[in-house]
């Protein structure tokens, strides 16, 4: 952990990370899911590429996967181009409004070098909590997050 935090930059997240997500529905046994993140050069900034299984109550794990795309300034883009939020270099709230639903958002560096992202998602058909910690992969300190019970 860094004794004076400074701002996150791009090339702070560059490399192969571990993460381990954990999904809270309104109504539903908790979901994980557990996988790497990439974040690897591109044409302007960082793909971001995360993989993993999803272990959900009652079925079969799935694989699953996304793509961002995070600029300089720490803007991020969803894998078509549209913008998703930026993140504050210091950690803090971010949002998104993606008709009907509301995505608020918190970064938290304050454990750097892992960090955790919590997103509360609110709509019509839509009312969760994720909260998502990431950790260098290697980093036998956080090994530790990689259960789900």
């Amino acid at each position: 952990m860094e004794a004076l935090m400074r701002p996150r930059q791009l090339c702070d997240f560059e490399g192969v990370w571990a993460f381990r997500r954990e999904i809270v529905e309104a109504q539903g046994a908790p979901i994980f899911v557990l996988g790497q993140t990439l974040w690897s050069p591109g044409e302007a900034g960082l793909v971001c590429e995360e993989t993993g299984v999803l272990q959900k109550p009652g079925h079969p794990p799935m694989q699953v996967g996304r793509r961002t795309f995070w600029g300089p300034d720490l803007s991020v883009r969803f894998a078509d181009g549209r913008v998703f939020h930026q993140v504050p270099g210091l950690g803090g709230a971010v949002s998104h409004w993606c008709d009907p639903d509301q995505y608020d958002g918190t970064y938290d560096f304050s454990e750097w070098p892992a960090f955790t992202v919590v997103w509360r998602v609110r709509g019509p058909r839509k009312d969760y909590q994720m909260q998502t910690r990431y950790w260098r992969r290697g980093d036998l300190s956080d090994e530790r997050e990689t259960r789900t019970d």
